[in-house]
């Protein structure tokens, strides 16, 4: 028999965090505590971090449902995996509530060299998007605490400003030093987005996410078709949960790459789905955190550290607020390591 019960919690940024989507000044999460008479004082924690304006279940009643499903999962006993695919935020929260309770409690959630504190995972360096002088000292900070790879959200500002700054990164560091990535969260128009990547092509990008908006499946693909940069998908992901529809989607626009988030594309279970279809079509891929806390953050550290990926990870969201919890994380230049 199971309790959960849920712990509402407002997180705030150090500094406002720009997309082109707008600009995070605070994030609303919750947290499912897990217990079991059967287990007295072993606990499972989960966390529920649905993203406004993104997320397939960023809902008014989201308290509400998330209430109304840990009942049902209480009493059941269990998780009906494939009903919450349409809400990923709780479906990644309940998981790995699970995952933490039937490991003892450890917030060592799988048996891996990472979580034993004996191999750390290689993370980017995230750029929020803001005046081109504050992003070029955004640059430099995380090159000067060690980050061989960036990334740039891209977007919101003039795109001239963003070539300027990109144009001055290169002009300082190579490819063979200094990785970049970036992220225009589907900023860009059809009519000129080719125009756009040709100009970033000049710059030895390693990848662009998302160019242009989700749902336009034919024109990604053209895009694609005549990218001179490699092209990630990520919003494209969020609300297809059916593993057909994920196979027509990888079949028809063949992306270079997937950008994997378990709160928006099906929790850890959609997201193995994913892996799966991307490796039978030689796709590349890598994981990244959106926003949760560091008890999202360690957990899908805990699930990446199992797919054995090499390509520098997006978990480097963990140092973003004020009022964060603890975890085990802890960074050695754009190295994560775990230590419990």
């Amino acid at each position: 028999m199971y309790s959960l019960k849920i712990y509402p919690y407002r997180l705030y940024f150090k500094q406002p965090a720009g997309t082109s989507r707008g600009i995070y000044t605070t994030r609303d999460v919750w947290y499912i505590h897990l217990t079991s008479n059967e287990h007295p004082g072993r606990i499972g924690i989960g966390e529920c971090a649905p993203l406004p304006n993104l997320s397939y279940d960023d809902l008014p009643n989201y308290a509400t449902l998330l209430e109304q499903v840990c009942n049902e999962v209480a009493y059941r006993g269990n998780i009906d995996t494939d009903w919450l695919r349409n809400y990923p935020s709780i479906l990644f929260g309940l998981e790995t509530a699970f995952l933490h309770f039937n490991n003892g409690g450890s917030y060592a959630l799988y048996d891996t060299p990472f979580s034993q504190g004996k191999q750390s995972i290689q993370i980017n360096g995230l750029i929020w998007m803001d005046t081109y002088e504050r992003m070029l000292q955004q640059v430099e900070q995380k090159i000067a605490q060690g980050f061989r790879c960036i990334k740039l959200k891209i977007g919101a500002i003039d795109f001239m400003e963003e070539l300027k700054l990109i144009r001055e990164i290169r002009n300082r560091f190579s490819k063979e030093d200094v990785e970049i990535r970036v992220d225009a969260n589907g900023a860009f128009h059809i009519e000129n987005a080719l125009d756009k990547l040709e100009q970033l092509a000049e710059f030895d990008l390693h990848s662009i996410e998302q160019p242009i908006k989700a749902r336009q499946w034919e024109e990604m693909m053209r895009l694609i078709e005549k990218s001179p940069i490699p092209i990630a998908l990520d919003e494209e992901m969020i609300g297809i949960n059916d593993l057909s529809v994920k196979q027509t989607i990888l079949d028809l626009i063949k992306p270079n790459y997937l950008v994997l988030k378990p709160s928006l594309h099906g929790g850890i279970s959609g997201c193995n789905d994913w892996i799966m279809e991307a490796k039978k079509r030689n796709i590349g891929w890598w994981v990244t955190s959106a926003l949760e806390s560091n008890v999202g953050l360690n957990a899908i550290a805990q699930w990446c550290a199992t797919l054995e990926n090499s390509l520098p990870q997006g978990l480097g969201t963990g140092a973003l607020y004020i009022n964060n919890l603890e975890m085990p994380l802890y960074l050695q230049k754009d190295n994560m390591w775990f230590k419990e």
